[in-house]
């Protein structure tokens, strides 16, 4: 048993040591990333943080934005340098769910003359998914992304398919023009592990894209991970240890925006309908891993959780009239919630 035991801490200790290898070594990447990104997306910091920890937690990303921020740029340029395989998906009213999934084709066996069903692929059959304006098209149409985003599959006829992997989706949403489009339904949208803001550049970042789109230059970008890779360091984000304040900071977050829960605040029941349920709560704690671990550091805080906590929340936190009279968003009833559960006033910090 002594042997048993001292061999099973030996096997610890040596994924230990290889775990750490691999958070130097994602750090290393991430650095390296934001380097060659920028040699494309002027700017943008933030939402290519965001962005590669999603890719980094096996999760999904909205991204909401006015035309022209470069949002479809950066999600090819991305696939470019992760290694992997790319479909721009431009959703339209007459988008139907075959489209997107697939569908069987009627053929003839040359060698035998019967008639045979032979399913053709899709353009959600590929790594990295670019859903162009998702609210274009009829909720059906939307429903086909649903069992490909949760189960990693797509289902047509009798035959179900799996996808490959790594897998992710990356739509993008225009919250200008809104004749014409379908919202999202919240079944929907809690599939998303951010939505993500894309923001207009500031005034030297505008300077620097005029300069660089209307001239000659053209960015060389060679491949930074494959997706062998990719697979290892997301069990790696899997691995990174949580302390239990911080499971628990996490936690009181998301159920303070639940209106007439103990632990919300009076101005929840107030500006809040409806709050996050605990999707929230796990993809804040698995956010925080992967932020903590590209920033270089081998365990998550309450201050990764309170970073992550606009792009997690704000779609899972559904605002009252009374808030949208005020014209407040659901990130500033996130703001106020975050000043009003400090980790330092529990000792979380």
């Amino acid at each position: 048993m002594s042997h048993e035991r001292s061999a099973e801490s030996v096997a610890a200790a040596v994924s230990e040591e290889k775990d750490i290898q691999r958070v130097k070594a994602l750090s290393r990447v991430y650095d390296v990333m934001t380097e060659r990104l920028a040699r494309v997306i002027v700017g943008q910091q933030q939402v290519i943080e965001e962005m590669l920890i999603t890719m980094f937690c096996r999760g999904h990303a909205l991204l909401v934005g006015v035309p022209g921020l470069a949002k479809t740029l950066l999600v090819s340029t991305l696939s470019r340098l992760l290694d992997l395989s790319f479909k721009r998906i431009q959703f339209t009213p007459d988008l139907m769910p075959s489209d997107i999934t697939g569908t069987d084709v009627l053929e003839e066996d040359r060698t035998t003359g019967k008639r045979i069903f032979r399913f053709v692929r899709g353009p959600v059959f590929a790594n990295m998914i670019l859903a162009d304006e998702i609210n274009r098209t009829p909720p059906k149409t939307q429903a086909a992304l649903l069992q490909a985003m949760q189960e990693r599959e797509v289902t047509v006829g009798e035959q179900t398919h799996g996808l490959p992997i790594p897998f992710a989706v990356l739509a993008t949403q225009n919250p200008i023009e809104q004749e014409g489009t379908y919202p999202l339904p919240e079944a929907q949208l809690d599939r998303f592990m951010l939505k993500i803001m894309v923001d207009y550049p500031e005034e030297d970042e505008e300077m620097e894209i005029m300069k660089q789109v209307t001239g000659a230059y053209e960015a060389e970008l060679k491949p930074v991970l494959n997706a062998q890779q990719i697979l290892k360091l997301q069990d790696v984000v899997r691995r990174v240890p949580v302390a239990q304040h911080v499971f628990e900071y996490a936690r009181s977050l998301v159920r303070a925006t639940r209106p007439g829960a103990p632990e919300a605040p009076d101005f929840i029941n107030e500006l809040v309908e409806w709050g996050a349920g605990p999707r929230a709560s796990i993809f804040l704690i698995l956010t925080a891993k992967a932020r903590a671990v590209l920033h270089g550091r081998y365990h998550a805080t309450t201050e990764d959780v309170r970073a992550l906590a606009r792009p997690v929340l704000r779609h899972r936190v559904i605002t009252t009239f009374n808030a949208e009279a005020a014209g407040l968003r659901p990130d500033d009833v996130i703001g106020r919630l975050l000043e009003a559960l400090p980790a330092e006033r529990q000792g979380l910090a």
